[in-house]
């Protein structure tokens, strides 16, 4: 398959099938992370996988955020629970942030969204889905995520990876011709 149509065929998935992912394709998602573009070669993503126990903490974490965030939308709170609960891994991935140095950090952040990228594409490849999640069940702005994966201060979130076997086929959504999207100069 060319790269064109690995691009082409990718989907956020947010639909899996109730099994877990063995630990080689999760091996080689994180593969395929770091073998993304990087400033300098910083290498600056951590990943921070999270199944089993730590699923079931992170669950519970993230009702207690949905119900503050929207206590007036408890069926937004009960849907985005329910993706949760029938997500097998979750894979939280931060950019190191250096400290005085904003332009390294801003290119640390955008190695690692590469990162995530990269996974995605790989995922397809290995017969998984997987969407990019930052608001709502994703965490990436509650400080509760930073305190429960550990992640030093000089770590950013910079989003949580669902991934899983996809239970159904996800369609194409329509995309804007480049065309539409280019300024030649």
């Amino acid at each position: 398959m060319s790269v064109f149509d690995v691009l082409k065929r990718r989907r956020a998935v947010r639909s899996y099938e109730p099994r877990e992912i063995e630990d080689g394709l999760i091996a080689r998602l994180l593969e395929a992370a770091t073998l993304a573009p990087n400033d300098r070669l910083r290498e600056p993503w951590h990943f921070y996988v999270v199944r089993g126990e730590a699923k079931r903490r992170y669950e519970q974490m993230a009702s207690e955020y949905l119900q503050e965030r929207f206590p007036t939308k408890p069926h937004l709170v009960k849907e985005s629970l329910a993706v949760l609960e029938t997500t097998p891994l979750m894979i939280v991935v931060t950019a190191d942030m250096i400290p005085g140095d904003e332009a390294s950090s801003e290119d640390n952040e955008y190695a690692a969204a590469c990162a995530i990228h990269s996974m995605w594409l790989a995922a397809q490849e290995l017969g998984l889905g997987l969407v990019w999640r930052t608001r709502g069940v994703g965490l990436v702005r509650d400080e509760r995520l930073q305190r429960f994966i550990g992640s030093p201060e000089n770590r950013k979130i910079i989003g949580t990876v669902f991934v899983g076997y996809p239970a159904a086929e996800t369609p194409a959504t329509a995309r804007t011709p480049f065309a539409e999207k280019t300024t030649w100069l």
